[in-house]
């Protein structure tokens, strides 16, 4: 019996934290105006903690679940790194691949800038390449086609741009656009799309459960994501004409919270060096490869820790992940708003959550 008591101590003070951890959140969902919560904190191996808190919509009566699936912004680039980085496992491409090494034909058309630009630089946010976040954008054209057509299409226009390189203030430029460029780099050498990569890696291989674009509220019930407008968040139907710009690849994935949990635990057991869908060297290279970002992941040593973190919104949900590389443990929060009101909650549960397991 002696032994069982450290285990069994383990047990009741992590059911508190739950519990406190729970009503915490949900005065933080209330007050900070968020329809939907979904938060969980988990170890390479196991779920410490979870939690579906809230409704799928502000106008309807149906209660969160732990089957809701959430867009995940750019929380995607690190799915995309991951799909890409397979295919440089398998030799595919290098990350010193240039992209007029695949697409030399566009060269002529090119700005001379991109010139040396790699799959790496692409990936890392270090190419040079406008940002296509949004407002200021550059005017794009109507493109024709699949969507790989128009991504091809609008990864030509771009390198018609002028670049914008990092510099001692900005060691890297962040960019949606870069992330469409490396993508069309793994279409080329593989012959598949994107959406079928997604397809292949994640529900095929490793049995997850990935869609696209908005998750599908019209059809069952399932989260609304909610934009704010006139002082107050609207639900937005998964039926609204949508679309990144062709920038999918940055940031247009929806998934459950649980099968999100076992794409970033695939990481946390590849950090403590272990082998699993990658190689632990290709995990630590996708984390700690690049100084400020490295693939897919912002890598952050402060205070004594040592961080992989990324949010993710395309302005109707809000998604946050923190990995602590240091005691192998992440913090995952969905929500399905953006405001100021959903990223100061979401900040605030960060905290908590991090408070609570630290140790």
């Amino acid at each position: 019996m002696k032994r069982l008591l450290p285990f069994l101590l383990i047990g009741i003070s992590t059911i508190c934290y739950g519990q406190k951890t729970v009503q915490f959140a949900d005065s933080i969902r209330q007050s900070f105006h968020i329809p939907e919560i979904s938060y969980a904190v988990i170890d390479s191996k196991s779920t410490l903690e979870i939690a579906a808190l809230g409704r799928h919509s502000v106008d309807l009566p149906d209660t969160a679940t732990l089957n809701d699936r959430f867009h995940i912004g750019s929380n995607t680039k690190a799915m995309t790194a991951f799909i890409i980085v397979k295919y440089v496992e398998k030799g595919k491409l290098q990350w010193t691949t240039k992209f007029f090494d695949v697409f030399p034909e566009w060269k002529a058309k090119s700005k001379t800038e991109y010139e040396n630009i790699t799959l790496q630089d692409l990936l890392s946010h270090r190419a040079g390449i406008q940002p296509f976040q949004g407002e200021g954008d550059p005017q794009i054209p109507d493109f024709k086609g699949t969507n790989q057509q128009k991504r091809e299409q609008f990864c030509q226009f771009v390198l018609t741009l002028e670049p914008v390189f990092p510099d001692e203030q900005n060691p890297f430029i962040y960019s949606n656009a870069g992330y469409t460029l490396a993508t069309l780099m793994v279409e080329k050498v593989t012959g598949k799309s994107w959406e079928q990569l997604v397809e292949k890696v994640f529900n095929k291989d490793l049995k997850l459960d990935v869609k696209f674009s908005w998750p599908e509220n019209q059809l069952h019930k399932d989260t609304w994501g909610h934009i704010y407008e006139n002082d107050k968040l609207s639900p937005v139907p998964s039926s609204t004409d949508y679309h990144l710009n062709y920038t999918e690849p940055a940031g247009d994935l929806n998934i459950k919270l649980k099968d999100y949990i076992r794409f970033i635990q695939l990481n946390l057991q590849g950090l403590q060096g272990r082998d699993n869908y990658l190689k632990a060297g290709t995990y630590n290279f996708i984390h700690r490869g690049m100084e400020n970002y490295s693939l897919g992941w912002f890598n952050i040593y402060e205070n004594g820790k040592e961080l992989s973190t990324h949010s993710g919104t395309a302005g109707t949900y809000y998604t946050l992940v923190h990995i602590d590389r240091l005691t192998y443990k992440a913090y995952i929060i969905f929500t399905n708003s953006f405001n100021n009101d959903t990223q100061q909650g979401v900040r605030l549960l960060m905290r908590k959550l991090k408070e609570n397991y630290c140790n």
